[in-house]
């Protein structure tokens, strides 16, 4: 039988609203109205947020902010890369702002381009929320 509150092992369906310092929206599951599924304890959610989950029933909403640590974590300067300029074409043109998915042994790899000259190109593989505290609103629609 399904509880009706969140614990360490539940499987959660909760529609997940993120908001920058600013009160800029960063993301939200709303925005195609599917629910994102979380499973606690998998790792996939930080400690920090996870205990903002625990006692939370269906049909409740929270809103709670994390430090970047806690979030999507801090930026780490090992994750910005320095690329050769002829590695980019008109098919992958260089401009700053854009992201550019990049395959790895591991899968792919989105990096954020932040800087062109003559030569190379800067490329930010962190996460593009990481540095930052983050505000999350999320409303627990289904414990499973």
């Amino acid at each position: 039988m399904a509880s009706s509150m969140i614990a360490n092992d539940s499987t959660v369906l909760m529609h997940i609203t993120m908001k920058l310092a600013d009160g800029s929206a960063a993301d939200s599951t709303k925005v195609n109205n599917k629910p994102a599924k979380v499973i606690m304890g998998d790792n996939s959610l930080s400690p920090a947020f996870e205990a903002e989950l625990l006692g939370l029933q269906a049909g409740e909403s929270k809103e709670f902010t994390l430090q970047a640590k806690d979030a999507f974590g801090e930026v780490n300067p090992d994750n910005i890369h320095y690329l050769d300029r002829t590695k980019f074409s008109s098919e992958t043109p260089a401009e700053v702002g854009s992201i550019i998915t990049f395959s790895q042994p591991g899968g792919e790899l989105p990096g954020i381009i932040r800087e062109v000259n003559d030569l190379s190109v800067t490329v930010d593989f962190n996460h593009p929320l990481a540095g930052q505290a983050i505000t999350f609103a999320v409303d627990v629609v289904e414990i499973l």
